[in-house]
């Protein structure tokens, strides 16, 4: 039994792996060239909440930590930001999902967009800090939130049947 449970975990660590690692390369190869209005849609916070809502807070922010240490390697002008902000982000929406909201869809596009606009404006601060205050900045939040959420929507299901 001891040995189906073990089994069973590595599975599980490996498809989440492997899910974001997919979800890497999806947001490099394939949403980097969709840019309406000049704003490209950002899936990695979405992916994030996603492992953090079905395997907890403390499994999302292991899982958040390491899609940080990549999309702050994919994206030169980032240097730690993601690093830093998506184990908190998996880590607070874990904690949530396992006390105080469901694991639905509905749950998990409130938490999505909620990670995708704090990712935003933690964009957002950087750029303000370097360069100034600009109303550019917010209209483009709030753009790249509103074209993250239907990408986000393909990071809810495969996490969602894995969990029994």
């Amino acid at each position: 039994m001891k040995d189906l449970l073990a089994k069973i975990n590595i599975r599980r660590f490996l498809l989440y792996a492997l899910y974001l690692f997919l979800v890497l390369v999806f947001q490099n190869m394939a949403l980097t060239q969709i840019r309406p209005l000049g704003v490209c849609p950002f899936m990695l916070p979405a992916a994030v909440v996603a492992v953090g809502m079905f395997e907890g807070a403390s499994w999302g922010a292991i899982f958040g930590l390491v899609m940080g240490i990549f999309a702050d390697m994919f994206y030169v002008e980032s240097t730690v930001g993601f690093t830093l902000l998506f184990p908190v982000i998996a880590f607070a929406v874990g904690f949530v999902s396992q006390f105080f909201i469901n694991r639905r869809f509905f749950a998990f596009m409130v938490a999505a967009g909620a990670a995708l606009l704090l990712t935003g404006v933690a964009q957002m601060l950087r750029v303000l800090v370097l360069e100034g205050w600009s109303f550019s900045l917010l209209s483009t939040v709030i753009l790249q939130t509103l074209w993250s959420l239907p990408p986000a929507v393909l990071a809810y299901y495969p996490p969602a049947k894995w969990i029994e």
